[in-house]
C-alpha cells in the first residue's frame, strides 16, 4: 500500500493491489439471480447502467485493512485535545450519542402527525424553556441549523421589528473589530451596512466609542461576550444602554457562552436577541459542515418575530406552531436538527444548574492554566495584559520569521496533537487562539504547553525545519487544499 503523500493523492484512484478475479464477497450466479428476478436488468435504472464500473478487485481482508488504515490517519477528540479557539471542540458524551441513536429518535419522521410525536416535541419544548432560562430570554426557536444561520435570523428579526416600529431608515449594524467574520457577513446579508467598532489597547469595546458611532441610522449592534480575544467585555451593560438610547437593538453572539454558562445571562446584560451554538456550549457534534444547531432566542417584545416553527404547548398537547404574527418565516425545514437538539437536552439534564456552572468554571480554569504554562517571552499576550482570560487565550508568536504561527501550528501535528486556531482574530499579529474546554485533564494541558514551548525553542534556534514530518500527508498548499476542488468519478 502506498504512503499517502501529496503525489499519491494526485494519482488516479485505482488501488495498485487490485488483481483480476480477486473477490471479497460471494456474488450470486446468473442462474441464481434469474431464479429470483424475471428481469434482473430492470433492477438498475437505465441512467446508472454501465458495462464496467472499473472497481478495484480486492479481498475482504484487503478492504478492511485499507479502511482501518485510513481511520487511523484521522484525528478525533477521542485521541486528543482539539484546542481550536473560537470553535470550542468539546467532547460529546457517549450517553448522549446512545440516546440520540435509539429507535425512538431514528424512526421519528418530520412529516408524522404531531399526536404521534408527543414525546419528542415535549423534549424540544422543555429544551426551549431551559435555553430561555440559561440566557435570560423569553422564547426560543430551535429551527436554525447553525450559529451563522442563527445570526442571520437575529438580524432579520431586528430589521423586521424596526420596520414595524418606524425604524425603516435604520440601516447600520455596529460590529467590533474583534468579531467573528460571520457577524459582518450576516449583517450584510440582511441588508445592513456594517460599522466597525474599534477595540482599545486592552482588547475591549468602550461604551464611549459605541455612543459616538450611534445615530438615527443605527439598527443595532452584534456583540460577542466574552470577545474573541478571550476577554470579558467589562462595559457590556453600558454598551447596551448606549445602543438602546439610540433606538437600536442588541444582538448577542453566543459562540463564547461556554465561559458564562450558569454564571451570567445575556438577557441581564441588555441583549434583545441571542443565538447559541449547541455544539460549542452543550456538547453536540460539530464540524465538517454539519450537523449543527444554532437556536435563536429573544425578549418578549420580539417573540412574535421568531423563525417558524416553534414548539407550542396547548390543551391537546404539543405542536409545531407556524402562526407567529410577525415571524420572519422558516429558515430551515421543520423543527431543526432533531438529533443534535436531543443531545443538548440530555447534556443539560445530566448536569443540572450547578453542573452547568461547573462547566464554565472548569473551562475558564483550563484556559488560564494553559495560558500561564506557556513561555510569556515566546507567546506574549496581545491584549489585556494582566487580565484574566475566559474560555480561551489568544497569544502572538514572537518571531521575525514570516508565517511563524503557521509553522508552530504545523509542528504541533508532529507531536500527535491538534493545532490551535491560527491568525484569528485578525487584529492579532501571528495569532494562536487556544481553547482547551472543560473536558481536558491536567496532564493533557501540561503536555500541550510543554510541546508549544519546545517547538518555539526550535523555531528560535532555526532548527524547526519543514513541518510536519510525521503525518500521513505532508505540508499542503493551504489555498489549493480548499480551492479549487477537483472531483473525479471513476466508472
Amino acid at each position: 500500500m502506498k504512503r499517502f503523500t501529496q503525489a499519491a493523492w494526485d494519482e488516479p484512484l485505482i488501488n495498485e493491489l487490485s488483481r483480476p478475479g480477486r473477490v471479497g464477497n460471494l456474488v450470486p450466479t446468473d442462474r441464481q439471480i434469474k431464479s429470483r428476478f424475471k428481469d434482473p436488468a430492470s433492477l438498475v435504472p437505465p441512467s446508472l447502467r454501465r458495462d464496467s464500473v472499473n472497481l478495484p478487485e480486492l479481498s475482504e481482508l484487503q478492504v478492511l485493512r485499507h479502511f482501518n488504515r485510513l481511520s487511523q490517519m484521522n484525528f478525533s477528540v477521542e485521541l486528543g485535545m482539539y484546542p481550536l479557539g473560537s470553535c470550542t471542540m468539546k467532547y460529546n458524551p457517549k450517553v448522549s450519542e446512545m440516546i440520540a441513536g435509539s429507535d425512538g429518535m431514528k424512526h421519528a419522521h418530520p412529516l408524522q402527525p404531531a399526536e404521534t410525536a408527543q414525546g419528542l416535541l415535549s423534549i424540544f419544548y422543555e429544551l426551549e424553556r431551559y435555553l430561555s432560562e440559561i440566557t435570560g430570554m423569553s422564547r426560543f426557536s430551535l429551527s436554525t441549523a447553525a450559529g451563522a444561520q442563527g445570526e442571520l435570523a437575529g438580524v432579520l428579526m431586528i430589521r423586521k421589528y424596526l420596520m414595524d416600529h418606524g425604524g425603516a431608515g435604520r440601516d447600520e449594524i455596529l460590529v467590533p473589530d474583534s468579531a467573528h467574520g460571520t457577524n459582518p457577513a450576516s449583517a450584510a446579508m440582511a441588508g445592513f451596512k456594517v460599522v466597525k467598532v474599534p477595540s482599545d489597547e486592552d482588547g475591549q469595546v468602550r461604551a464611549k466609542s459605541v455612543a459616538e458611532l450611534c445615530s438615527e441610522k443605527t439598527a443595532g449592534m452584534m456583540f460577542t461576550v466574552p470577545n474573541t480575544l478571550g476577554l470579558f467585555e467589562g462595559e457590556v451593560a453600558e454598551v447596551s444602554s448606549a445602543v438602546h438610547r439610540a433606538g437600536g437593538l442588541m444582538y448577542y453572539d453566543g459562540a463564547n457562552m461556554n465561559a458564562l454558562l450558569g454564571r451570567a445571562r445575556p438577557g441581564d446584560m441588555g441583549f434583545d436577541v441571542v443565538h447559541l451554538n449547541l455544539h460549542k456550549t452543550f456538547a453536540t457534534p460539530h464540524g465538517g459542515g454539519g450537523p449543527g444547531a444554532g437556536p435563536v432566542g429573544v425578549t418578549r417584545k420580539l417573540a412574535e418575530y421568531l423563525p417558524v416553527p416553534v414548539v407550542s404547548k396547548g390543551k391537546t398537547g404539543y405542536s409545531l406552531d407556524y402562526d407567529l404574527k410577525h415571524s420572519i418565516g422558516p429558515l430551515k425545514g421543520f423543527v431543526g436538527n432533531s438529533a443534535v437538539l436531543l443531545r443538548a437536552y440530555i447534556y443539560i439534564r445530566l448536569l443540572g444548574a450547578s453542573g452547568l456552572a461547573d462547566v464554565s468554571s472548569l473551562a475558564v480554569l483550563a484556559a488560564n492554566y494553559l495560558w500561564k504554562s506557556l513561555d510569556p517571552d515566546a507567546f506574549p499576550a496581545s491584549h489585556g495584559k494582566g487580565m484574566r482570560r475566559k474560555h480561551e487565550a489568544v497569544v502572538s508568536v514572537k518571531s521575525e520569521l514570516p508565517g511563524a504561527a503557521m509553522s508552530v501550528a504545523k509542528a504541533v501535528l508532529d507531536y500527535g496533537m491538534h493545532a490551535p486556531t491560527v491568525y484569528f482574530p485578525l487584529i492579532v499579529h501571528e495569532a494562536l487562539m487556544i481553547e482547551p474546554t472543560e473536558s481536558e485533564p491536567l496532564e493533557m494541558l501540561d503536555e500541550y504547553a510543554a510541546a508549544l514551548n519546545e517547538i518555539y525553542g526550535k523555531l528560535k534556534d532555526g532548527n524547526l525545519g519543514e513541518v510536519p514530518r510525521n503525518t500521513s500527508v505532508g505540508k499542503v498548499d493551504e489555498v489549493k487544499a480548499s480551492h479549487p476542488m477537483t472531483l473525479r468519478v471513476h466508472w
